[in-house]
């Protein structure tokens, strides 16, 4: 697994924090699915609502884009794909919602990380499914169930 940070960010989470979330998101699944590579980049926020425009045709940075591999067959075909994390979106997330920023990651990281695995959430049962699986990841992680109202 590859992180990639600005070395000049103090408030972002340890790269091995990030890796222990994506592991916990890919702990049920199988394993040759866990040995998938993903690669974990951090983008400031004009270079995220370039990505969102391009990708989704959306306006403006999100939090997270997921980027699941579609390779052909090759010795690179373990490659899960690219999570791309704004961390100015982030961290005013958090604190719009009273969230704990490290909390606020490692939900980001494991919603991201379900997605490179196929879940979504645009049909209300497939987002039932993919919450369902994110509050027992985050719970398992320590962290409190990040749907909960405050």
């Amino acid at each position: 697994m590859v992180v990639q940070l600005p070395p000049e960010a103090s408030d972002l989470p340890d790269p091995a924090r990030i890796r222990e979330w994506v592991h916990a998101a890919l702990a049920g699944v199988p394993e040759e699915a866990q040995a998938g590579e993903v690669v974990v980049r951090a983008e400031d926020g004009e270079a995220m609502a370039e990505l969102n425009a391009s990708f989704r045709g959306k306006a403006g940075p999100t939090n997270v884009l997921s980027f699941p591999a579609d390779l052909p067959p090759g010795p690179w075909e373990s490659m899960l794909g690219d999570l791309v994390i704004c961390p100015e979106v982030v961290a005013r997330e958090a604190a719009e919602q009273g969230k704990p920023l490290q909390a606020h990651w490692a939900h980001m990281v494991v919603h991201g990380t379900l997605h490179l695995l196929g879940y979504d959430h645009m049909a209300p049962d497939e987002a039932e499914e993919m919450e369902a699986l994110e509050r027992e990841i985050m719970a398992q992680l320590g962290f409190r169930d990040p749907y909960a109202e405050e």
